[in-house]
Formats: structure tokens, C-alpha cells, sequence
């Protein structure tokens, strides 16, 4: 499984570096990765959602990471303060979706029926509110984690030419 996230991303992450020490944990972590790859969500999308995520479990290890591969997707840096913020992502579909994900797991899982509401109005389907709670599983998973067992940010390898 290391092998197949070495070959993926070029290193392996310290999160992931700690997942390995029970196989079982980081084998349905991938998995469950992989399916909210599937998602109809965008890359940018599903990013916001796990850096929204993140940042309302107070799990700056994810924060960090999601920000920064929300910046090489290129998300305006305004989104990304927005969401650290807490504030309001200065585009209303995108809004609607941090909105959404915030409540979400803030209320453990219940949300407002304006909140959905405002999420369809913004142009998502009905059911993309379930992919977003792959997204908000994966991210619970991976920010508990660092909760209990606190993960060093990861440093580009010396390789990496960006």
C-alpha cells in the first residue's frame, strides 16, 4: 500500500506514514479516498470540501495540505482565507458548498433544510449532499488521527522541482 502511495505522489505523506502502522486503517483510508476521487465533484471541489473539513475539525495538518493543493489547483487565495476564516467564499456556488460542509460536520452530520436549500439553488444535485459525506468520512478519519496522534507537516522532497 506505501509502494502504490509512493508511486502516486512521489513521497509518502506523515499521515500516511503513520496510517501504516495498522494496515487495515490505511488500506480503507486509500479506498475510501478513491471513491470520493469518483465523485461528481470537480478536483477544486472535492479539495474545498476536504480543506472545509479540516478546518472545522481543527486539523491543521489536513488544512495545510488541502490548502496547498487547493492553491496548485489554482483556487484564488481569497477562497482558501475564506475558508480558514470562516467567512464567506466570495462565489456563491462555491459559498454554498463550504456552507453546506461546515454544518455538516459541526452538527454531526444534520443540517438546516435552508442550508441544503441554498446548496441546490447554487446549481449541485440532491445527491452530491451524499458525496460530500464520503468527503467529510474521509477527512474525520485522517483528522482524528492527527488529533490522537499529532503529524509533522510534510516538507516537498528534495526532488521536486515545483
Amino acid at each position: 500500500m506505501l509502494e502504490k502511495v509512493q508511486k502516486s505522489l512521489g513521497f509518502i505523506p506523515n499521515l500516511i506514514a503513520i496510517f501504516a502502522n495498522n494496515p487495515i486503517v490505511l488500506e480503507g483510508y486509500v479506498a475510501l479516498g478513491g471513491v470520493f476521487e469518483k465523485s461528481s465533484f470537480s478536483p477544486r471541489e472535492r479539495q474545498i470540501i476536504l480543506l472545509a473539513a479540516s478546518v472545522e475539525n481543527h486539523c491543521n495538518y489536513c488544512a495545510t495540505t488541502h490548502s496547498a493543493i487547493a492553491k496548485a489547483l489554482l483556487t484564488p487565495p481569497e477562497f482558501i482565507a475564506a475558508i480558514h476564516g470562516n467567512t464567506r467564499v466570495p462565489y456563491a456556488k462555491l459559498d454554498a458548498l463550504v456552507a453546506l460542509v461546515r454544518e455538516l460536520v459541526h452538527e454531526r452530520g444534520y443540517a438546516k433544510a435552508k442550508t441544503i436549500q441554498t446548496f441546490l439553488d447554487a446549481g449541485y444535485g440532491k445527491e452530491q449532499v451524499m458525496e460530500i459525506l464520503l468527503g467529510i468520512a474521509l477527512k474525520t478519519i485522517s483528522n482524528y488521527l492527527d488529533h490522537i496522534s499529532p503529524t509533522p507537516l510534510d516538507h516537498k522532497p528534495k526532488n521536486e522541482s515545483k
